[in-house]
């Protein structure tokens, strides 16, 4: 089995260019690769074209990258709690594609699994079906979906072997799994790094042949976004 570890973050992300296409793993700031952006904060890459459900907050996750204006693009479904994100789409700084959340899941699973394009009745009649071919299927009005890849796709992943394979936790598995699949290159950081072997082939989620580099993250704040509680009457 080939071994696959890097010493850390700024290794794992040496090569990741200005203008790279990037997809990063999570769902809200649950799962997100918090020691590679902090990273390519620190690298200072421009020009990024960033493929995220969603884009942080304005001090952490993505949010870190837009307050540095390091990101060109965002595709992404939700605009979140970043008010630094809302503010550069109105005022025409950042290009964004907002993409249903279904039809961004399957966009990247596709990428991944080698399919092209699909078709899918999200956002017929909307302003997400401009310039898209239509079909009818079984008396339904259908879009045609193009595939989402990228040069690097970033993860995060509770736990992973030296050859790669992973193992996600709870809301974490949303899209960091179909993520690591479809970029050309596949950056995985873990809470905790094994040796090869010690994982249960029956528990690994993404098999090591989609994953090129792995370490094992350091500090990990894993913020929640929106805190709620009540109090007891």
């Amino acid at each position: 089995m080939i071994n696959k570890e890097v010493g850390n973050a700024d290794e794992a992300i040496h090569d990741i260019a200005d203008n790279s296409t990037l997809m990063l793993g999570g769902f809200g700031l649950c799962g997100i690769p918090e020691n590679c952006i902090a990273a390519l904060v620190r690298k200072g890459t421009k020009g990024l074209t960033c493929i995220s459900n969603n884009a942080g907050v304005d001090d952490f996750g993505i949010g870190l990258m837009l307050k540095t204006r390091q990101v060109k693009k965002m595709i992404s479904s939700y605009v979140g709690e970043n008010a630094e994100f809302e503010r550069q789409l109105l005022s025409g700084e950042l290009e964004v594609d907002l993409i249903p959340q279904g039809t961004l899941a399957e966009r990247v699973r596709a990428g991944g699994a080698g399919i092209p394009a699909f078709f899918t009745p999200a956002g017929y009649g909307t302003e997400v079906a401009e310039g898209k071919e239509v079909r009818e299927f079984n008396g339904k009005m259908h879009l045609l979906e193009s595939w989402l890849k990228a040069d690097f796709a970033l993860v995060k992943a509770w736990k992973g072997d030296k050859s790669g394979n992973l193992v996600f936790k709870g809301t974490a598995r949303n899209f960091n799994p179909m993520m690591a699949m479809a970029g050309k290159i596949t950056i995985a950081e873990v809470e905790e790094l094994v040796e090869i072997g010690e994982l249960d082939p029956n528990q690994i989620h993404t098999p090591g042949i989609y994953v090129q580099r792995i370490f094992e993250g350091k500090n990990y704040e894993k913020r929640i976004e929106q805190r709620t509680t009540r109090i007891k009457e």
